[in-house]
């Protein structure tokens, strides 16, 4: 499928590369990202991947719709063309989790949701790499997909008004850590001490889009 532009008020671009989420189309729009470079033109600010979308933030005031269009264009096109092969080597974060009990309240649930038991669980959130779809909803979250769709169980009905940073959850087939204290309703399974966001770092966020994530259960 060819990407599609639409506008987005007068300060923003959306390249949309499909509808369904895949690692495939989510890759598309990292290279696409990849590829948009601010120094390319005065004015022209962030690119920022969504699963199959890519939302390209520009200042009105030095450019013109056109002018982003015609850029965001060409260098789709380039992205098409390269695929996977413009990117970075997907940086690697392994992530220490204590599973279960109070800093996983839910972890019981996700194991008799899918006839389970919680060591099955936490054997298969181990057992694969996650890449970084996209970091969003708070600051520093990262949405990981590959989850094992074995271990895939529904948000709370009524969402939680406080879960702790560092929490791990899962939410249908999608696992993610809450980088920041905030309400929330994924399905929580255990916690990790590493410090998601923090704005005294540079950059702020642990994880970016295409990095690649390894749960490695602690005692």
């Amino acid at each position: 499928m060819f990407p599609t532009f639409i506008p987005c008020g007068d300060a923003a671009l959306l390249v949309t590369f499909g509808e369904t989420i895949e690692l495939a189309t989510n890759r598309q729009a990292h290279a696409l990202a990849h590829l948009l470079q601010p120094e390319l033109l005065p004015g022209l600010g962030e690119a920022v991947p969504g699963y199959t979308t890519l939302l390209v933030h520009y200042d009105p005031l030095q450019l013109d719709y056109a002018q982003v269009l015609a850029l965001v264009q060409r260098r789709s096109a380039l992205a098409l063309q390269a695929g996977e092969s413009i990117l970075p080597a997907a940086r690697r974060v392994e992530v220490p989790v204590f599973y279960g009990g109070a800093l996983g309240p839910d972890l019981e649930f996700v194991a008799k949701h899918n006839g389970l038991q919680p060591d099955d669980v936490i054997r298969r959130h181990t057992s694969r790499d996650y890449p970084v779809y996209l970091v969003g909803f708070t600051p520093g979250f990262p949405y990981l997909g590959g989850l094992d769709a074995s271990i895939a169980a529904p948000r709370l009905p009524s969402p939680r008004q406080q879960v702790p940073a560092g929490s791990v959850g899962i939410a249908g087939q999608q696992t993610g850590i809450y980088s920041v204290e905030a309400p929330g309703g994924w399905r929580l399974i255990g916690w990790t001490p590493l410090k998601l966001f923090d704005p005294a770092r540079q950059p702020p966020s642990l994880l970016a889009p295409g990095d690649v994530v390894r749960f490695v259960k602690q005692q």
